[in-house]
Order: structure tokens, then C-alpha cells, then sequence
């Protein structure tokens, strides 16, 4: 594997662990009533990505 794809597939992970905040912060900003019509939070809620990581999923 060529150190560009490893790069790349770095910077989709970073890129997606940021649009997932993102929406998760969209969502908790919604009024109550409508989370719970949307069924928003699910209890079973992946972990947030941390630093700790990025090496498992490179």
C-alpha cells in the first residue's frame, strides 16, 4: 500500500467521524419532542471515535 492511499483512507476516516458529529449535534439540538417522534437518541449509540483509534481503523 502506496503512503497516498494510506492517506487518503486517514482523511475519509477523519471526514466521516466528522460528519457523524456534526449530524449528532444537529440531532441533540432539535426540540425534545421531536427527537423522541424520531426516535432520537437511540440507546445503543456507536462510540465516538478518539485519538486512540485511528490505528484500528486505518
Amino acid at each position: 500500500m502506496s503512503m497516498f492511499e494510506t492517506l487518503a483512507r486517514y482523511g475519509a476516516a477523519f471526514k466521516n467521524a466528522r460528519e457523524a458529529r456534526k449530524s449528532e449535534r444537529v440531532l441533540n439540538s432539535l426540540p425534545m419532542e421531536i427527537q423522541k417522534d424520531i426516535g432520537w437518541p437511540v440507546s445503543h449509540r456507536p462510540k465516538r471515535l478518539s485519538s486512540n483509534t485511528w490505528g484500528r481503523i486505518l
